[in-house]
């Protein structure tokens, strides 16, 4: 996987998006900005810098707005895993089934953890390793970046707020997201994720968190699993890698338990909630948004949460989250 210059990223820090679009991807990174231990805060802050503004929630956007581009054309793939199952009947993630050559979003992050450590490397492509984690750690919470049926969705069409020129994909990144945010959380990323980081420490999702770092078998329910704390697998997973950051041949190892569990629960959705609705609905209204903002709540506030979690154990040996 290649790397960049900082001009090149400084080009690219601003434009489209598409992956849960902008708000979205900045909300999941201002989420985990409030749960930053100190090393990792110092890192993340020294590592953006003013371009943007110290913090992974404007970071977060960036490799959205470059896949399209000549340079970077290789990461496309990146952003997905292909879950070769058959939604709303069956939903699965193989890694050896969907992933087979490491070219998705599992071997992605393994590949960046590596590397925002690896002190061979120069700032500018330390920080790219770091823009590219603070995206994938929140496209894998999106449940139609880990499928493949009608390309993630791109190829259904959909309504939204009354516009047809949609399809169920973009509805997803965009279309509910933006709708819910302007309706209920004063229209920025900022409050959004001020709204769910209240609910991660105090409300909803309090009793939640420990079960969301557990992140073994997502069917397993967490009095059954040993008395391990909970980050204890984040911790495992991140360390297997960095202490192989070295090597070559190691350098995307996979399968990782974390990000695969992840991508197992996003998946999961596609049978539940993403798929069950009826041609020419509106999806931005009724029943189907009803049932979907719930979804999105969850793997916005989640995927923040974790992605706080993974730096922490990079940067200050454990995930420093209760």
């Amino acid at each position: 996987m290649r790397v960049t210059t900082i001009a090149t990223l400084l080009a690219f820090s601003a434009g489209s998006a598409f992956a849960w679009g902008n708000l979205g991807h900045e909300t999941i990174g201002f989420v985990a900005q409030s749960f930053l231990a100190p090393n990792a805060l110092s890192f993340v802050q020294t590592t953006l810098g003013s371009v943007w503004n110290f913090s992974l929630g404007p970071a977060a956007i960036w490799a959205d707005e470059v896949k399209g581009e000549t340079a970077f054309k290789w990461s496309a793939n990146l952003h997905f895993v292909d879950a070769e199952d058959n939604p709303p009947t069956s939903c699965s993630v193989n890694e050896q089934r969907d992933c087979a050559n490491n070219l998705c979003i599992l071997g992605a992050i393994a590949n960046y953890t590596t590397r925002v450590v690896d002190t061979k490397l120069d700032d500018e492509q330390i920080m790219e390793a770091l823009l590219f984690l603070d995206h994938f750690l929140g496209d894998i919470g999106q449940p139609l970046h880990v499928e493949a049926f009608e390309v993630g969705g791109n190829d259904i069409s959909a309504k939204c707020s009354g516009e047809s020129s949609s399809n169920l994909h973009a509805v997803w990144d965009t279309g509910m997201v933006t709708k819910h945010i302007d309706q209920s959380h004063g229209g920025t990323p900022q409050q959004y994720a001020t709204d769910l980081v209240a609910e991660i420490k105090t409300g909803s999702f309090e009793s939640e968190t420990a079960q969301w770092l557990a992140c073994t078998n997502p069917t397993e329910t967490l009095s059954s699993r040993a008395l391990v704390h909970p980050g204890a697998q984040i911790e495992a997973d991140v360390r297997a890698l960095v202490a192989r950051a070295g090597d070559a041949e190691d350098a995307t190892i996979t399968p990782l338990a974390c990000p695969l569990a992840w991508a197992a629960e996003s998946n999961a959705f596609d049978c539940t909630v993403v798929f069950n609705f009826t041609t020419g609905e509106d999806l931005c209204s009724g029943a189907y948004f009803n049932a979907a903002i719930p979804v999105i709540d969850l793997q916005l506030a989640k995927q923040g949460f974790r992605l706080a979690a993974w730096l922490n154990v990079l940067f200050d040996g454990s995930t420093m989250l209760p």
